[in-house]
Formats: C-alpha cells, structure tokens, sequence
C-alpha cells in the first residue's frame, strides 16, 4: 500500500528500493524498482486512483536496475527526464564502464533489464522539470541528478544517500563510482537547495520532516571529517 507523505506525494513500497509518485503539474513517477515491480507500481497508482497510463513524466534519478528495472514492463508513454550518462545508459546507446566496480555490476545487473521504448530527455544542472530543478550529484553514478521542488518541500534524492534510524547517510563505496564525489554533491546539494521539508530516498524510510536540516548535519558532517 503507498504512504502518503504529503498530499502530492507517495511512496511506493518495492522489492528493493523506493519508488514516488507526485501530483505535479502532471502526474509523475520517480524511479520505478526492478523488472518485477511493474504489478506492484500499477497496484499503487491504482491506490492513488491513478491508472498506469495517466503518469505524462518519469523523473529518473539515475540508472540502476532496482530504479529502471519495471520501465520497460508498463504500457505508458511517459517522458522520461535523467543526467546525460545514465539517461544514455537506459536508451541503450552506451553501455557502463567494465573499468569501474559499480559500472562492472551495471553491466551484469543491466541483462535483465529491457530497453524501455520511452522518450528520454536528458536534464542538466539547474533545468526546471515542472515544479521541480535538478541538480546533478555526481558520485553514485556519474550524472546521478537530484530533483528539488520548492512550491512542494519535497526532494528526490535518489541514492545520493540512504536513511538509517532517522538520519541521512552517503551512498556507500562498494555501491557508487566515486565516493569523494558523493560527498562534494552532498555538500553541494545542501548549499544549493531551497529548503524542503520532505527527503525520499530510494533505500530507507523518507523523512518527512527537517528534510533539508537533515541533509545539511549530514553535509556538516562530511565537512568535519574533510
């Protein structure tokens, strides 16, 4: 069943990373699990009272099987918005890099994923997507993007970070192409983003509250250790 963390905004519960759906000025998705969590997207727009086919617009925060995995495996006609490389990466008009450890799984895990037959636009630094600006937050993946709506206080942060016992924490080594990365974008994405008081993630519960104090401690945090 979805969580309604705003009156816009759900989460939608998936085998193994979150997925969102936003009331914007078109329905919109935000990421969308593995390839077999098309059934239970459905199911949860179905909750919301929205059909597969009314969501207009996929916000992709980057491309990872457990976030594109179902793209492929629903009827719809979506406009898909992503950073360059990963947007590339899902059209199929690049592969990842065997030379870097994350991009080595992407090419294995990416096997069972089919190539959705969807428009993806590629969305850079400071574009508006609606009421939405994305910021790029290299690191988990190198055009991994962070979507911001200030009229909403919501962010999708992707895997720029994972939630554990109410606090942020960055996208691990073993998980991300560059973790010094990771850090700089999280700094960044705190220094740069309106305030927002509601954080989804992919991995962890959303905080729904505090979001971009939470991100800031967390940037602090990185700073001291720096």
């Amino acid at each position: 069943m979805p969580t309604r963390l705003t009156d816009d905004v759900w989460q939608l519960h998936l085998r193994a990373a979150n997925a969102f759906v936003v009331r914007d000025d078109v329905p919109t998705l935000v990421d969308a699990g593995t390839p077999f969590d098309a059934g239970a997207i459905r199911d949860g727009l179905a909750e919301i009272g929205l059909a597969v086919g009314d969501v207009e617009r996929v916000l992709l925060t980057h491309y990872d099987l457990d976030h594109v995995g179902a793209l492929g495996k629903l009827d719809f006609d979506a406009t898909v918005y992503a950073g360059a490389f990963d947007g590339a990466l899902l059209a199929g008009d690049r592969k990842p890099p065997l030379s870097n450890h994350k991009g080595a799984f992407q090419r294995l895990s990416g096997l069972l994923a089919s190539t959705p037959d969807l428009e993806v636009r590629t969305v850079a630094d400071g574009d508006g997507v609606g009421s939405f600006t994305a910021y790029h937050t290299p690191g988990h993946t190198p055009d991994h993007t962070a979507f911001v709506s200030e009229d909403l206080g919501v962010a999708l942060l992707g895997d720029l970070v994972t939630e554990a016992d109410g606090k942020l924490e960055p996208s691990p080594w073993y998980l991300s192409y560059d973790t010094d990365a990771v850090n700089r974008s999280i700094v960044d994405l705190a220094e740069r983003a309106p305030p927002f008081a509601v954080a989804c993630m992919g991995h962890g519960d959303p905080i729904t509250s505090g979001g971009s104090a939470a991100l800031s401690d967390l940037a602090q945090a990185i700073g001291r250790t720096a």
